[in-house]
């Protein structure tokens, strides 16, 4: 077999840097699994960007304020945990519509459209982000000839049955706007805000997580893979990190 300048053959070579390999590979598994300290700090990446909650990106001002009614009384403040407007649901809301989601980037948009069974889906040109709007506009339309004033101007109790209303179908929204098809997005975009990780705008203070125990986005739980049943008790990690961490 040819011998390299240095007298050792391309077999042994060959050989050798196997067995480099491996043993770096055998290295980092220790160093992960053994316990010993990984090779990070707190803030050594660069984190994602944060959300500033004043800056809205998609809703006008009474968009804003019905989609923080919306979501304050689908979620009110208790003893357990904030509103869903403190908890920054309605910004949430605001960076989906705004972003690829809402613009339907990954929506088969063009015709024809018709009236389809409910497991058919959405059967619509508009976006998502154009619905939430169009939806708003009727919700609006409506309380002000009910009430005779927006939704976000509304009391508590009425807010809570209008929406009651429009969950069970009793209430009909105008603009040939479904009332319970909207009601169930309003519903889902919530929760997506409230539980989501926190750099979505949503889940401010990682306050949903605090409420159920969930430890976020640690990079492993090597210790607690046996320990079925027990309270994880340390507190959760956002994807940016936590609070703390930031000097």
């Amino acid at each position: 077999m040819k011998e390299t300048p240095n007298g050792i053959t391309r077999r042994q070579l060959l050989g050798a840097g196997t067995l480099i390999a491996v043993s770096s590979s055998f290295s980092n598994a220790a160093t992960i699994v053994g316990g010993q300290a990984l090779p990070w700090t707190p803030g050594a990446a660069d984190p994602p960007a944060d959300i500033n909650p004043h800056n809205w990106t998609f809703f006008n001002d009474q968009e804003r304020l019905a989609v923080e009614a919306i979501v304050e009384t689908l979620i009110p403040a208790d003893e357990l945990s904030l509103s869903g407007k403190d908890a920054g649901c309605a910004i949430y809301i605001d960076r989906q519509m705004s972003g690829p989601q809402g613009q339907g980037a990954r929506m088969y948009l063009q015709g024809p459209f018709a009236k389809g069974l409910p497991t058919q889906g959405p059967q619509s040109p508009l976006t998502p982000a154009e619905q939430m709007r169009a939806g708003l506009a009727a919700l609006d339309k409506h309380c002000k000839a009910a009430f005779g004033q927006p939704f976000a101007q509304l009391a508590a109790h009425d807010r809570e049955a209008l929406l009651r209303g429009l969950e069970n179908g009793h209430v009909e929204l105008p603009d040939a706007v479904q009332g319970s098809a909207f009601f169930e997005v309003l519903l889902s975009r919530t929760m997506e805000g409230f539980f989501a990780d926190p750099i979505y705008g949503g889940n401010r203070d990682m306050v949903s997580w605090k409420m159920i125990g969930y430890p976020g986005s640690r990079y492993d739980y090597l210790d607690w893979i046996d320990k079925h049943g027990q309270t994880y008790p340390n507190p959760p990690v956002s994807i940016a990190g936590r609070p703390d961490w930031k000097v």
